[in-house]
């Protein structure tokens, strides 16, 4: 990931991101939604470990959010793999 994309990232809340991620409704731009969304769950991931202050709920609802992006995305992946055996079945 290029610096660019990484500041953007750093100036949107991993929360919108999420947020932006599981209501994307164009299968198309979900799964670049579901990039940004991961890389800034990991970049805040990684300021909470390196922080003083215990973040124990925002560490617990990072990680939340993080196994409901990889569901989404094993979901994505699947729907996709379906639509290709039907299409080879059709053709």
């Amino acid at each position: 990931m290029n610096t660019a994309v990484c500041r953007a990232l750093e100036t949107q809340s991993w929360k919108d991101l999420y947020q932006a991620a599981i209501s994307e409704s164009n299968l198309n731009k979900l799964p670049g939604r579901i990039d940004d969304a991961e890389a800034a769950l990991v970049i805040r991931a990684r300021e909470l470990y390196y922080a003083v202050a215990d973040e124990l709920e925002e560490k617990e609802s990072l990680d939340d959010a993080m196994c409901i992006l990889r569901a989404l995305r094993r979901s994505l992946k699947r729907r996709f793999q379906l639509f290709r055996a039907r299409a080879i079945w059709i053709t």
